[in-house]
């Protein structure tokens, strides 16, 4: 470290041994008295009990933000300046070494749900709004893979493993906000899904859980019975390398596909958007040695809560950004 013109100056090395401490590596050497442990390896703090720490990261839920360094906990939540916190974990000369990384990489993760609101009236409102059919929402609702937080009232869409447990959380905004996070976590293999009541030989496959909801609705309203089909989504955009040949199979598609053997016959409903039949061309080219591939994406619009909205004649929800451009 050396000062020039009364600013600081840290050798390269020195920030980047800060970036690595994580925060339960700090709290343990630095804050002792400042951590909680909640259960087996999720921990808080004294000072903030909803601030909780787990598989190498963190999320203040009060405040709604985190982020896996003890640089970014110094910073965010204790308002430190950056060269304070770079000083403050290195003691200023950067001799500060890595401990043992603390989760084990065959210890499963523990998924952080946030606390459960009393009601589900926004979640219903919200989604019922985007053409969702109300026994849908109220089924999902009743085993337990749709619920609302009580923190900022998000939907919370829950993927489960084969004996029922909660392995993943996406959590999206019900007041016309763009923000969309995976809870703490979330085990990307068990993606939100609808599975079918009888034996089937074919999966339906969505980018995000509320396009899967409104092809169920839409399979609903033409009289068809959803609950007769796999229905699986990715938990997010599915991103291809740019040689397709050396991209991987989403691991909630190769999860799923492992544990049903008797699938052979795969329905791709992804975007309309260029990112959308990018990953469309990609699962084709690496799924259709095995499997038939069925392209079909949504009629109209560019995902299929936007054709459902047309199908049903509803104008789509105004979100925030739309009204503030609009004033």
């Amino acid at each position: 470290m050396r000062r020039t013109n009364n600013y600081v100056q840290f050798d390269p090395t020195v920030i980047e041994q800060a970036r690595q401490m994580d925060l339960l590596s700090y709290l343990q050497v630095y804050e002792p008295s400042n951590l909680q442990r909640v259960a087996g390896n999720v921990y808080c703090t004294r000072e903030h009990d909803s601030l909780k720490i787990s598989n190498g990261k963190w999320y203040w839920w009060s405040r709604g933000f985190g982020g896996v360094s003890a640089l970014d906990y110094l910073i965010k939540v204790k308002d430190y300046t950056f060269v304070e916190a770079v000083q403050t974990i290195t003691g200023q000369c950067g001799d500060w070494k890595p401990p043992p990384p603390t989760l084990k990489k065959d210890e499963p993760k523990v998924l952080l749900l946030p606390p459960k609101n009393k009601d589900c009236n926004r979640v219903v409102n919200y989604l019922f709004g985007r053409g969702i059919d109300y026994q849908l929402i109220a089924d999902c609702i009743a085993d337990g893979t749709i619920f609302e937080s009580a923190d900022y009232h998000n939907a919370v869409f829950i993927g489960k493993d084969e004996s029922g447990t909660p392995k993943y959380a996406d959590l999206r905004s019900t007041i016309g906000s763009s923000f969309k996070n995976d809870a703490s976590g979330s085990d990307k293999r068990y993606s939100f899904r609808l599975l079918a009541n009888q034996p089937c030989t074919s999966v339906h496959l969505f980018e995000a859980a509320i396009d899967l909801l409104s092809y169920a609705t839409y399979q609903k309203c033409e009289g068809k019975d959803y609950k007769s089909e796999n229905l699986l989504s990715l938990s997010g955009v599915y991103q291809p390398k740019k040689e397709i040949s050396e991209s991987k199979i989403p691991i909630a598609l190769t999860t799923y596909l492992a544990a049903n053997p008797q699938v052979n016959t795969i329905f791709l409903h992804l975007d309309n958007d260029k990112t959308g039949r990018l990953c469309t061309a990609a699962l084709k080219e690496l799924l259709q040695k095995d499997y038939e591939i069925v392209d079909a994406p949504p009629p109209v619009g560019k995902d299929f809560n936007d054709f459902l909205l047309s199908y049903l004649h509803i104008k789509p929800p105004v979100t925030h950004r739309e009204r503030s451009d609009a004033r």
